[in-house]
């Protein structure tokens, strides 16, 4: 059964290449995810105040890659213990979030913070927050890395 995930975890970039070569996962694309403005640009987005965060979207197979098995892998890509940054990259568009798109993806997520929380010192800062609309990056964005032959 296919399945849906937003997640962010810092540049879009990287975690996208990554979570594209998972078994499992068939379709990824990066975009933006919580916020207010109604048509966010990359431009805006990272130019503060919009609430926006950097996320990709993940189209995959369950019964082939379970969602808590994709959360380790993004918890593996990432500090979550890191506020509103990911290395030199800073500001709320970097935070690590899961944007869940149903209540069972929320218990999982929940229970996961729970398990690893002590790997972080129980300082994790990733935010559960309920998915409520994608807005897909301008396309140069979209598969960035290998584009750019970087991976």
């Amino acid at each position: 059964m296919l399945e849906h995930a937003y997640l962010a975890a810092g540049c879009f970039w990287g975690v996208e290449d990554k979570l594209s070569k998972l078994d499992g996962v068939l379709e990824t694309e990066v975009g933006y995810c919580g916020g207010v403005t109604e048509a966010p640009t990359y431009r805006l987005v990272c130019g503060g105040g919009t609430g926006h965060a950097e996320t990709v979207h993940v189209v995959f197979e369950n019964d082939v890659l379970s969602f808590e098995e994709l959360l380790r892998v993004f918890f593996g890509l990432h500090d979550p213990s890191q506020l509103n940054r990911q290395g030199a990259d800073v500001g709320d568009n970097y935070r690590s979030a899961i944007f869940y798109v149903d209540d069972k993806q929320l218990q999982i997520a929940e229970d996961l913070l729970i398990q690893i929380g002590p790997d972080f010192g129980n300082l994790l800062v990733t935010t559960l927050e309920k998915f409520s609309k994608f807005f897909r990056a301008e396309s140069y964005h979209q598969k960035y890395l290998a584009k750019k032959h970087y991976v």
